[in-house]
C-alpha cells in the first residue's frame, strides 16, 4: 500500500475529486484550508489580502498499482493548470487497521 498526499489550489478540488473518482480511489481524507508556498516558482497561497489564494490536501492510501495511474492524471491536470499549482508526494504504507 502506498499513501500519495495531494496539496494543491483549492480552485482545483472538484478536478482533483474527479481524478480520484475516476482512478476508482473512493476513500481519502481532506483538508480544507492549507497555507503554503511553491518550492520552485509558486505563489504564496496564504489567504491574506496580499496572498488571499488558500490550497486544500488530501491523503490517500492506495494499492501499489493505482499510484502510477493516479500520479500521471494529476501531472496531466498540473500541466493544464500550472498557474493553479499540485503537487503530489508517494510515501509506504507499513500498517494499518
Amino acid at each position: 500500500m502506498k499513501a500519495i498526499f495531494i496539496a494543491y489550489n483549492q480552485a482545483l478540488t472538484e478536478r482533483i475529486t474527479f481524478i480520484l473518482d475516476k482512478c476508482m480511489i473512493r476513500g481519502y481524507t481532506k483538508w480544507d484550508t492549507v497555507h503554503g508556498r511553491g518550492s520552485v516558482d509558486g505563489t504564496p497561497h496564504f489567504g491574506s489580502h496580499a496572498w488571499p489564494e488558500l490550497n486544500s490536501a488530501m491523503l490517500a492510501v492506495v494499492e501499489d498499482e493505482r499510484v502510477e495511474l493516479i500520479l500521471k492524471s494529476l501531472k496531466k491536470l498540473d500541466e493544464k493548470t500550472s498557474e493553479q499549482g499540485i503537487r503530489a508526494f508517494v510515501w509506504n504504507v507499513e500498517d494499518g487497521i
